[in-house]
């Protein structure tokens, strides 16, 4: 590919991956060209692993936008997950960029969301609808558990409200959760809903019900225990991916109230691993246990974006909807 092709970079910057792709600012419907995904553990920064990919593909770009696993608010940032912090001015002239949009992840997976076609989500409950009711909730499991909101409507565009949804404190409901909460308090001094509801917040769930102690270093990989539930031969493993899709099942409808939404899309690295198992699991039943408000959660629609890189497209989006901003106040 050439370097003179006027493309664009984009990056989902996680605590445990960094993604990267290139995008044309001017295509019809962004399309995310060249991802690789990275482990974040390799490099030193932010901007050496930039640069990096960016040596790769052979493309010196003038326009960026980058999602961060963090609040934006500032000319600082750092990421809530991994130790890496840098100011916009710096990386932008390090980078060599005209222009850079900083957003958060979870809020770049929101504005995704109206643009998904229909193989790359799965209706899971509620009303299947070719259009996207909202507001719509987005919430989802990966390294940490991102929140955010999308309001608005297809006729009249959308808006996204980029939120730290993810850590409010767990309510733990009945006395294995109960007992989670008091190990988590006991690792960390508080009980998070991303505490449970990540990858970490899975090995978590089940150090618990394997009794070990809070301050135990024997926690397994996310991904082993997600592997040994989905083979059913470890009872622990499918206890632990259970109760995680009943606490999720909660966070999620807990969001549906306090957003007023009508569409609840679930996103992130995990969840889309076992689709079957959660449709099986106790979810549906803790989204709807919400005493006088069950009926009215019942006409919410629930979906998982199967996207392989959510993050990505709507770091492209982010991109394009701050070029027309900027075309409207000239």
């Amino acid at each position: 590919m050439s370097a003179q092709v006027p493309l664009a970079l984009l990056a989902d910057i996680g605590g445990t991956n960094v993604r990267f792709a290139l995008t044309d600012p001017a295509a019809p419907r962004p399309e995310v060209l060249q991802p690789r995904s990275l482990p974040a553990a390799r490099f030193a920064s932010l901007q050496h692993a930039a640069e990096h990919y960016l040596a790769e593909v052979g493309v010196t770009p003038r326009r960026a936008a980058i999602a961060v696993a963090c609040p934006v608010q500032g000319e600082e940032i750092r990421l809530t997950n991994r130790a890496w912090s840098f100011t916009r001015s710096e990386l932008r002239e390090a980078l060599g960029l005209t222009e850079l949009v900083l957003l958060n992840d979870f809020g770049a997976v929101a504005r995704a969301v109206p643009v998904l076609q229909a193989h790359e989500r799965v209706h899971l409950y509620g009303p299947d609808e070719d259009t996207l009711p909202g507001p719509v909730s987005v919430l989802g499991p990966g390294t940490g558990l991102g929140v955010a909101l999308l309001v608005g409507a297809e006729a009249r565009g959308w808006e996204v409200v980029e939120t730290e949804g993810g850590h409010v404190s767990f309510a733990p409901l009945g006395e294995e959760e109960q007992a989670i909460a008091h190990w988590l308090v006991g690792r960390f001094g508080r009980a998070s809903n991303e505490r449970v509801l990540s990858g970490s917040g899975l090995a978590h769930v089940d150090a618990v019900l394997r009794g070990l102690p809070h301050d135990t270093r024997e926690l397994r990989e996310p991904a082993a225990i997600v592997a040994a539930a989905l083979a059913g031969h470890d009872i622990v493993a499918r206890r632990a991916l259970a109760r995680f899709c009943a606490v999720l099942g909660s966070v999620a409808g807990d969001c549906a109230l306090i957003h007023g939404a009508r569409t609840v899309t679930i996103a992130g690295g995990i969840v889309p691993r076992f689709v079957p198992f959660l449709r099986s699991s106790a979810f549906r039943e803790r989204f709807l246990a919400k005493g006088r408000f069950a009926s009215l959660l019942e006409s919410v629609a629930i979906q998982v974006v199967t996207h392989s890189q959510p993050g990505l497209l709507g770091a492209a989006m982010a991109l394009r909807a701050n070029a027309e901003a900027a075309s409207c106040r000239k």
